[in-house]
């Protein structure tokens, strides 16, 4: 079989498994499962069998094309290099575990069969995502990710909190979408065809006529998609999904996009210094503000939502300093470490019966309760922090590497301020991604009061799949680092000595001052009144699933989110170092900075007053004229009903009136009168 074929395949499969597992899911349910897996893991085998083809040389293409258009002609096209090789494969793989970790998580859910479906579909999509050759077709997989996301993160759809982040997802997304699309007509109609070897081809050349006008237009699409400022606010409430979405939106699909697309199509951002800096300050401003607002959630899963929203951060600022491999190298690792974080977290919450950090607090032995979440998420935590020698340290330290070349003037493919503002809130990111990280394990962890009830041991679908990602997150940099530069553009991927310490030595100055702050606050805590038990009688009526050893976890965490206020009456005073580090600063950040409080004040509510005022000049207007056209007939035809009595003598005396009328009015004209 050729590897064109294989590479066909690849989207394919996962494709066919989510049309089946629609079709056969209410009257065959014993397949669901299989159709779900089974796709996903031979798009997995197939995409390693396309990468070691490839083998990091000249790309793999080929075309066809899709019908003419009379202009700017469309193909469906294949063009695989040796990371798109690469990212199709972590995609595979990250969602081969989701759809068998979902298996064991949502065992009990009456909707797992159209959620494996679309997460089957939404595999597919961002598969094709990756090895299109195309814009046009790489845009359909990427709105069928939009369509896929609403959907999946509505999947608790009977919780307010569900409904309107689905909206707010797929909202927002759009709303970067309109100006990426205009974008893409407009790079597509300078280059004479969508085919993305041709628009790099006319980038060389200089055959684009708007660069920096076409690079400003698309990274609002990818700003939206990959949830950067300030079309960032959505990935936060999106945690309203399913535990196990959340992991492949933030792994290794939707978010992953714009930062793929980006690095596709790198020259054409190059081609505009000013857009160069414009994404280094969108980065910047990313990394940064997402790193204070993760220290100050109190829900574990917005804490991990923050972090991948920093995490892309340095991906788009690597882009930003013209190193599109290190920020692919990112990506990677960031997949895997990323995906176990999220998977672990619904182990957790399953175990504590809430996904409110303070409250775990409150508990004590919940580590216990859950050990292979317990070690597998101490392993992610310490890749998120960047900790030597675990994956994190190795591609985020290639980041701050590139951003310094940058400053340095080492480079030619960015300003060199582009690279003083990556390395600088890189930094600075840094210290905070390992403060939050030490605030989240000491929180779940090392809380201390009411023993955390005993759910038994997870399903074994869930365990394996936490222990299975663990090992790239703790080995995949170190082994990756020297062989990835022959996938990439040839550039160097090793740490370089002043960014590793100044990055490694601010990562435990954040843990260190994160744990500090926990010790004091837990002094603190102490002092006040012991808080009483946890009550979790919630469970055994809402659902017989969640209080036994065999409980449904999605069904626990459904109702985690729609009692999100746990039962304790002195979360205040639980012990939580975010609110000694930021101060005055934390209230701000748990709320987002009031970001959606800004956008609702410039553009919901004057959106909102125009459709009122539209709608009242419709009504009070419009109406008035139309009801007004009506009523001069209506009149007119009760003023001829009114002579219309049925009384024969009038009709004649009415004739013989109007005879007479007549007869004067011609003998007046007659005689000339």
């Amino acid at each position: 079989m050729t590897t064109t074929t294989l590479a066909v395949l690849v989207p394919l499969l996962p494709f066919l498994g989510a049309a089946a597992g629609l079709l056969l899911g209410r009257t065959a349910p014993g397949f669901v499962r299989p159709l779900a897996v089974l796709p996903a893991l031979a798009s997995l085998v197939l995409a390693a069998l396309v990468a070691v083809r490839q083998g990091g040389g000249p790309a793999i293409e080929a075309h066809t094309q899709l019908t003419p258009t009379g202009s700017v002609p469309i193909d469906l096209a294949l063009d695989i290099g040796g990371f798109a090789a690469l990212v199709a494969v972590v995609v595979a793989f990250v969602a081969t575990c989701v759809q068998i970790y979902s298996t064991g998580y949502l065992r009990d859910d009456p909707r797992y069969p159209s959620y494996a479906a679309l997460v089957s579909l939404f595999t597919s999509a961002m598969l094709l995502v990756v090895y299109s050759g195309d814009l046009m077709v790489l845009l359909v997989g990427w709105e069928v990710m939009g369509i896929c996301s609403y959907f999946l993160v509505g999947h608790y759809w009977e919780t307010p909190e569900a409904r309107a982040a689905s909206l707010k997802a797929f909202l927002v997304t759009k709303l970067g979408d309109v100006p990426f699309l205009i974008g893409l007509f407009a790079l597509g109609t300078d280059a004479g065809s969508f085919r993305i070897t041709r628009v790099l081809g006319a980038v060389a050349s200089g055959g684009i006529d708007h660069p920096t006008l076409i690079a400003l237009l698309l990274l609002a699409g990818v700003a939206g998609k990959s949830a950067q400022f300030p079309l960032h606010t959505w990935l936060p409430d999106a945690m309203a999904g399913p535990t196990p979405v959340s992991a492949l939106i933030h792994a290794a699909t939707m978010v992953a996009a714009g930062v793929y697309f980006v690095a596709r199509l790198l020259p054409v951002f190059e081609a505009s210094r000013a857009a160069m800096v414009v994404l280094a300050v969108m980065a910047a401003v990313t990394m940064a503000g997402s790193g204070l607002a993760a220290l100050a959630q109190d829900d574990i899963k917005r804490v991990l939502a923050y972090s991948t929203i920093g995490q892309l951060g340095y991906m788009t600022g690597a882009l930003a300093v013209g190193d599109r491999g290190a920020a692919v190298f990112h990506l990677l690792s960031h997949g895997a470490f990323k995906a176990l974080l999220f998977l672990a977290a619904g182990v957790i919450i399953h175990a504590a019966g809430t996904n409110s950090l303070a409250a775990m607090s409150r508990m004590s032995h919940l580590r216990d309760r859950v050990p292979d979440a317990y070690w597998t998420m101490t392993v992610a935590l310490l890749a998120l922090a960047a900790i030597p020698p675990f994956s994190g340290f190795f591609s985020k330290e290639s980041v701050l590497g590139a951003a310094e070349h940058a400053a340095t003037g080492h480079t030619d493919h960015a300003p060199g301020s582009a690279g003083w503002i990556v390395l600088v809130a890189g930094l600075l990111t840094a210290l905070l991604t390992a403060a939050y990280a030490t605030r989240l394990w000491l929180l779940a962890f090392r809380g201390r009061g009411a023993e955390a009830p005993d759910h038994g041991r997870q399903p074994l679908t869930m365990t394996v799949v936490l222990w299975v990602l663990a090992v790239p997150s703790l080995a995949f940099g170190g082994l990756a680092y020297r062989s990835l530069p022959g996938w990439f553009d040839g550039r160097d991927l090793t740490p370089t000595l002043l960014t590793s310490v100044l990055g490694t030595g601010l990562a435990l100055v954040g843990g260190l001052l994160a744990y500090g702050a926990w010790q004091r606050t837990s002094a603190l805590a102490a002092r006040t009144p012991a808080a009483p038990a946890p009550s979790f009688e919630w469970e055994s009526l809402q659902g017989e699933a969640a209080a036994h050893p065999e409980g449904d976890a999605s069904l626990v965490e459904a109702h985690a989110l729609a009692d999100h206020g746990p039962d304790y009456r002195d979360l205040a005073h639980a012990p939580d170092p975010g609110r000694l580090l930021l101060g005055p600063l934390y209230r701000h950040a748990a709320a987002g900075f009031h970001l959606d409080a800004v956008y609702a004040a410039l553009f919901v509510r004057p959106v909102q007053a125009g459709a009122s005022l539209v709608r009242f000049l419709d009504s009070a207007v419009v109406d008035t004229y139309v009801r007004g056209a009506a009523a001069l007939p209506r009149l007119l035809g009760a003023a001829v009903r009114r002579a219309q009595t049925g009384n024969v003598q009038t009709y004649v005396s009415a004739l013989l009136a109007g005879t007479v009328v007549l007869a004067v009015a011609v003998l007046l004209v007659a005689t000339g009168a």
